[in-house]
């Protein structure tokens, strides 16, 4: 029976979701988990595992509007670079390379807030799993845009369990318990790094001055770079400039 265009045209569109599928499934090189914030909403989070369980975990929050996915460029070589990886969905998002949000799914299914300092339980969250599941002898936070300000508010909070923190364009993008980010910034004892687009400087250098010399690193790129972890990905021009700098501090507390 021969297949008239209409079909064929169904068919061919078939075929390349199924081969656009596989491709994203077989490029993946993490593993998706899930596990529970405290109060009951699932986070679901990607895994990217080393040969060596023992490498020092970084736990990579996503900036506004987005996902996990906004880490699938970037953990593979973080993973190259001798880090396990953890990168998490947090309630406040959207998506990022094609990946939904599941968190923010099951947070709005049960009724929950999903504003910015919203986020705090899956942070928390994921540093309990890092802990309590992956046994991670060494734990280094990084966020990006308004997960970047929550670092501080963590690294204030879990002095003894966060060894270090990178925070892509941080900023006063919120009040946690009417305190400004840069109230929480003298409480940071570990080692920080700080980065931005070029233009962004002056969103995050009061936070930066807030925090204790000698223990923070601030990079800016000679090109006009870009808001948040994505100034990472390949495909954005300048990225060996951040990965430059990103590598340098990595080094410097490993």
């Amino acid at each position: 029976m021969k297949l008239q265009p209409f079909f064929l045209f169904i068919t061919l569109i078939a075929a390349i979701g199924c081969t656009q599928a596989q491709n994203n499934k077989a490029g993946f090189q993490g593993k998706t988990i899930t596990f529970k914030a405290a109060d009951g909403v699932t986070v679901t989070a990607d895994l990217y595992m080393t040969k060596n369980t023992n490498a020092p975990l970084i736990v990579l929050h996503h900036q506004a509007g987005y996902s996990r996915g906004a880490y699938r460029p970037i953990a593979p070589e973080l993973n190259k670079l001798g880090f396990n990886c953890l990168a998490l969905d947090q309630r406040s998002g959207n998506a990022a390379q094609n990946i939904k949000n599941e968190t923010k799914k099951a947070a709005v299914k049960m009724g929950k807030a999903t504003k910015y300092p919203d986020a705090i339980p899956d942070l928390e969250a994921g540093l309990a799993y890092a802990k309590n599941t992956l046994k991670a002898k060494k734990i280094i936070y990084w966020g990006s845009s308004y997960s970047a300000s929550l670092m501080f508010y963590m690294a204030s909070k879990y002095t003894n369990d966060i060894q270090a923190v990178l925070a892509f364009s941080p900023g006063e993008y919120f009040e946690i318990d009417g305190k400004k980010i840069a109230g929480f910034a003298p409480r940071v004892k570990c080692p920080i790094f700080v980065t931005s687009a070029k233009n962004e400087q002056k969103q995050w250098q009061g936070i930066y001055d807030a925090i204790p010399t000698g223990k923070k690193q601030s990079f800016l790129p000679q090109s006009k770079g870009f808001h948040g972890s994505k100034a990472l990905w390949s495909s954005n021009a300048g990225n060996q400039e951040y990965w430059t700098a990103v590598k340098t501090f990595l080094k410097s507390i490993n």
